[in-house]
């Protein structure tokens, strides 16, 4: 007799041992042709495999989100299928589910997008024969007997301990897998390959190079189709291509990793910086700045000797080793020793906009996402344990003032104690407690990563969310109960007595250049006006107007604004294609009416065009448009 209790907590017993669908089927007809899955005690299992025990049961359908991996798997056995039947002399890897999509890394050919409708061709074929998936379990030896001629599956069996292994087989194809999948292949019926890249088997690049083909699959064409749209409008906003485009920054060969930004990059760049600091100014912080290279003591002082050397650079100056810094907060450690600190000077909230170096492999990097030089908005809170609340909520505050600038959502997450920490049970329990009543006052929901903080402390992360609705870890608030330890910071007490500091940790923006490529695709290109580098463009109709539109150069520029004469000898409507593309917000036309009138005719990014606006009205409305950030594009109607 086997008992299986429901998630509404209903129980029901069965006489012999079912399977998830005949548990569906016995509810209704329905719930079978929608079921994927069976969960049982938390752990996810084929429909088609029997339950042998006592057990607390719930079915997936293809409306839990939790199916759409199981789904996005079973896909993968179909890419694999058909590609199999299409290039025979194929090797299997791995194929993996990678959040929304898929992929498989497999030895073969060189293939290109162009291949793609011939294998999705034959992924319909599979599908159309709605062939059912089997899980079978084979011994170690009859798994390599199987995968004989297969070398990266029988490194894989080799690899496994003994007992027995598990395959799913469709048709013809058997792999090598875990699962769990769907029941037939029929339920891949909404799915679409996306893009095809390198990658070496293990990651290591003495081994093959393979094919790494993704795709994705969900249960409608509906949804299906919407995601490829998200995908066409991620590729529009790719800030590599805005990037150039734009004219903002580029990458070398004479500096992997480490960007080149230009003039306009840099008018972007420094408007971001300038609101950072009055930002913080106002926020009560002080900046400072710290070297960029310091000696090899003061990083096995602080640690990053021992536990960070492989991510480092490194020099010999006068026979001493030197590192380029990867963090800036040694260098905040010496700051704060410098002279003797009073319970009374505390808190102390020290930033810097610090250059940093850290060596990533040049697989990874990624535009301005992933680089080996950037810039962190760090920020070192030296303060008393009464003042941890206080201080933790004036950050997050500060937080959501400069992401709402630029209209970005954000959500907060908690990470707690790992396996590996220092500290006493006490002093993590105040700072955890600490965090954690901060965001209570903030009252904003938050989830908890329970083990997920750093060994040095408990942690809150900031998730901002894009335009595409895409969320990106930025903004960190770290307490840390190691460096102040190892640097021996201390302060005079209300008893006289020396104590040990309390320390955060934090950033807003994070990497101000990870950041700026967020905002580049955030805002598609489109900076808000007080972002723009240039903020106007002055478009005279004819040679004879120019001398009249560098007068007027001159007349924006001493009000503050950013512009630009085009004076080429092409058609005005040429001039105003090439403004709209290069994402100018005010494309001023300069014809004989503005110069007999002195006003000024706009045309903004939503493609209205104001005729002869007075020239008090706009300076007016464009400064405080200016002044006051909006993250709005600018409009005179």
């Amino acid at each position: 007799m086997i008992e299986l209790t429901f998630p509404d907590g209903s129980k029901k017993r069965y006489e012999t041992p079912p399977t998830g669908l005949e548990i569906a089927e016995g509810i209704s007809k329905g719930l079978a042709r929608e079921s994927v899955a069976v969960q049982l005690n938390g752990s996810v299992i084929d429909l088609n495999r029997k339950i042998t025990e006592d057990a607390a049961v719930r079915i997936l359908t293809t409306r839990d989100p939790e199916s759409l991996e199981i789904l996005r798997h079973s896909a993968a056995h179909v890419m694999a299928q058909a590609i199999l039947r299409l290039f025979p002399d194929a090797k299997l890897t791995i194929g993996p589910v990678v959040g929304d999509e898929f992929y498989y890394d497999i030895d073969m050919e060189s293939v290109s997008e162009d291949d793609f409708p011939k294998i999705e061709k034959e992924m319909k074929k599979i599908v159309a024969a709605r062939l059912p998936i089997r899980r079978r379990e084979v011994s170690k030896a009859e798994a390599m007997a199987l995968y004989e001629g297969e070398p990266y599956k029988l490194e894989m069996i080799a690899q496994l301990e003994e007992g027995t292994i598990s395959v799913y087989e469709q048709g013809e194809f058997t792999d090598l897998c875990r699962g769990p999948h769907v029941p037939h292949t029929g339920f891949v019926k909404a799915f679409k390959l996306t893009k095809v890249s390198g990658a070496y088997w293990r990651g290591d690049p003495s081994n093959a190079q393979l094919q790494r083909i993704y795709g994705t699959a969900f249960f409608s064409k509906k949804d299906l189709d919407a995601y490829l749209f998200f995908l066409e409008e991620a590729r529009k906003r790719n800030h590599r291509k805005l990037g150039t485009s734009l004219d903002l920054f580029s990458f070398h060969d004479e500096a992997p990793g480490m960007p080149f930004f230009h003039a306009k990059g840099m008018e972007v760049w420094n408007q971001l910086l300038d609101y950072w600091r009055q930002e913080h100014r106002a926020a009560g912080y002080v900046e400072t700045k710290t070297p960029l290279m310091l000696n090899r003591s003061l990083w096995e002082q602080s640690g990053h000797w021992e536990n960070y050397k492989e991510n480092m650079y490194f020099s010999k100056i006068d026979d001493y080793e030197y590192a380029i810094k990867p963090m800036n907060c040694p260098g905040g450690m010496l700051i704060y020793k410098t002279r003797l600190h009073s319970y009374k000077d505390l808190p102390i909230r020290a930033a810097e906009i610090g250059l940093v170096h850290r060596h990533e492999l040049s697989g990874v990097l990624s535009g301005l996402f992933r680089v080996r030089a950037f810039h962190q908005d760090d920020a070192h809170i030296f303060m008393t344990p009464d003042q941890i609340r206080e201080e933790i909520l004036g950050v997050l505050h500060l937080v959501e003032r400069i992401y709402s600038t630029f209209g970005l959502g954000f959500h907060l997450e908690l990470s707690t104690r790992p396996e590996k920490s220092i500290g006493t049970d006490a002093q993590w329990e105040e700072a955890t407690e600490g965090l954690r009543g901060a965001l209570e006052d903030y009252h904003m929901d938050y989830r908890v990563n329970e083990g997920d903080g750093a060994f040095y402390g408990p942690k809150i992360d900031a998730h901002i969310r894009d335009a595409l609705g895409r969320t990106w870890q930025c903004g960190t608030i770290q307490l840390d109960m190691s460096l102040p330890e190892r640097f021996d910071l201390t302060y005079i007490g209300a008893d006289n007595e020396k104590h040990r500091p309390i320390m955060i940790h934090r950033t807003v923006y994070g990497s101000i250049e990870r950041f700026l490529g967020i905002l580049i695709e955030h805002f598609a290109g489109r900076f808000p006006l007080w972002m723009a580098p240039v903020q106007a463009a002055l478009l005279p109709i004819n040679d004879g107007l120019i001398p009249f539109a560098r007068q007027q150069e001159k007349r924006l520029s001493e009000k503050g604004l950013r512009c630009e004469v085009d004076g080429r000898a092409e058609s005005l409507n040429k001039k105003i294609r090439e403004a709209q593309m290069k994402q100018v917000p005010l494309i001023l036309t300069l014809g004989e009416k503005e110069k007999a009138s002195g006003t000024f005719s706009v045309r903004t990014l939503d493609g209205k065009v104001t005729p002869q606006i007075p020239p008090e009205r706009f300076f007016e409305h464009t400064l405080a448009h200016v002044r006051a950030r909006k993250p709005d594009p600018i409009s005179f109607s």
